[in-house]
């Protein structure tokens, strides 16, 4: 388990949020990120045409720390040695690809292929993780894509981080996913939704409520209560869209976090 220091919880950000800034002056956007109090990064596929090293350096220099990356699916495997030369702790599938995500027999295949990677990632030094959207919680015979890839992984080869808006989207208050999930949950990424929506399972346009942490409708004291009774080793600011800039977006968000999050 991660420790903190004593009265104080490092938050990060996942730069998919910033990411129309990051495609050109990736430094200054770090340094931004830093400016604003946090101090981690999640990193994301299109930041990986620099060199890992490379990326990695840029990082550091900024005063953050990448303890986390997502990978896509589809090559995976070829991802494993630029996930451990940036130094991830964490290597984490943001999403299965659409044929995958459609069937229960679909599932079953990337919760077989989640075990093999959650063992490579140990053998590496790393942990593997799935993250969540909405169409995992989509109903087929009575169970969920999501069911199938908690009870068919190996939980001591494969966790999960928990995307809290995405799974308010699909009807499930994240507390009690959270309960469910015990520890298997190590991360959390945290960002709100907008009241007076349906929900969904499908991931599509009408399923954006995106809004800043605070100011949407998940309960937020109830998800970091029960986040520190799991021990969460990292929190992860992110936002899809946002309705002002990206760089407000996520000074608002961790603003409100700093007020819950000691």
């Amino acid at each position: 388990m991660r420790a903190f220091a004593a009265g104080h919880t490092p938050i990060g950000v996942q730069l998919y949020t910033v990411r129309n800034l990051a495609e050109g002056d990736l430094r200054e956007v770090l340094k931004q990120i830093r400016a604003i109090g946090y101090e981690e990064v999640e990193t994301y596929s299109s930041v990986y045409s620099h060199p890992a090293a490379q990326l990695r350096q840029m990082i550091l220099d900024a005063g953050l720390t990448v303890p986390s990356g997502h990978f896509d699916y589809n090559g995976m495997a070829q991802n494993f040695d630029y996930a451990k030369k940036l130094g991830v702790k964490w290597i984490v599938c943001p999403m299965l690809p659409r044929p995958l995500g459609s069937s229960l027999e679909g599932f079953q295949q990337a919760a077989k292929q989640f075990n093999e990677w959650g063992k490579q990632a140990q053998q590496m030094g790393m942990r593997f993780a799935f993250h969540n959207h909405d169409y995992e919680f989509r109903k087929f015979n009575g169970t969920t894509g999501y069911d199938v890839l908690m009870k068919e992984t190996d939980p001591s080869l494969v966790f999960f981080e928990l995307d809290c808006y995405w799974v308010a989207q699909a009807g499930i208050d994240p507390v009690s996913m959270m309960k469910k999930l015990g520890r298997r949950v190590r991360m959390v990424h945290l960002k709100d939704r907008k009241p007076g929506f349906p929900p969904s399972n499908d991931m599509s346009k009408a399923s954006a409520h995106f809004t800043e942490v605070g100011s949407g409708s998940i309960d937020w004291h109830a998800v970091i209560r029960e986040a520190q009774s799991l021990g969460i080793e990292y929190y992860f600011v992110e936002q899809d869209q946002t309705d002002t800039t990206p760089m407000a977006s996520i000074k608002q968000s961790y603003k409100y976090l700093r007020t819950i999050l000691t």
